[in-house]
């Protein structure tokens, strides 16, 4: 009897429908899981293992979790066996469109309706770095999107926002309503003593200026605390 070690039984002895090129061809893309995919970028395996095993440990390597698969650097990458300079350049220029992809919306001036509407709006710009940044997204009276500015970019632990700096941006841009959001590398979602002080503070502010402040986001991981959802969006 054959024995099927890792050695012999390679992607090309799959079945053909099973093979990720020929199953995307077939099936579509939709169909393939996320190993499969990332297989069909790295293109090859090692001898003793397939492009969809080693797709496998990698992704088994960030908890299957593509958001911190794209915060890997190319050094990282390469520490895995059977993944080399090219390869990983490869990954993370697809990671890199995937998440630019999510930032064309914006050029159509999308509406927020919802802090879903903002997170999508926001997330792309925020949800893969390793240190904090502070963000606004600026609206008009429709509360459609008219742009996003950074305010500020700190370290793993913090930044520092300036009202005075993100209520310049709203004014040059003629904007009656703004959204705050930062992110917390750490992937915890809870608001610090100061998170709330200051958008109590902004909220105050804006109300002088005419412009209203409906939301203060806090971006972590694969999801998003929102202050007006819980209630406490108030000066």
């Amino acid at each position: 009897m054959e024995s099927y070690t890792k050695t012999n039984f390679t992607i090309k002895k799959w079945a053909e429908e099973d093979r990720p090129r020929e199953k995307l061809l077939l099936k579509g893309k939709q169909s393939l899981s996320d190993a499969e995919l990332l297989a069909i970028l790295i293109g090859s395996g090692t001898r003793g293992e397939s492009a969809v095993d080693l797709s496998k440990r990698i992704l088994a390597a960030v908890q299957n979790n593509l958001s911190e698969l794209g915060k890997k650097t190319v050094s990282e990458m390469i520490q895995f066996n059977g993944i080399g300079q090219a390869k990983a350049i490869t990954i993370l220029a697809a990671m890199e469109l995937g998440r630019r992809r999510q930032l064309t919306t914006i050029s159509e001036r999308p509406q927020i309706r919802s802090s879903k509407d903002a997170y999508n709006a926001l997330a792309p710009l925020l949800m893969d770095l390793p240190h904090e940044e502070f963000w606004i997204l600026l609206l008009n009276t429709a509360n459609r999107v008219i742009g996003r500015e950074k305010i500020s970019a700190g370290g793993i632990r913090g930044t520092v926002a300036d009202a005075k700096l993100i209520f310049k941006k709203a004014i040059e841009k003629n904007a009656t309503g703004l959204i705050l959001c930062h992110n917390h590398p750490s992937g915890a979602l809870k608001p610090s003593a100061q998170d709330i002080n200051l958008t109590k503070n902004i909220i105050n502010a804006g109300k002088t200026l005419d412009i209203v402040i409906p939301d203060h986001l806090i971006i972590g991981g694969d999801g998003y605390f929102s202050f007006a959802d819980k209630g406490i969006m108030t000066g």
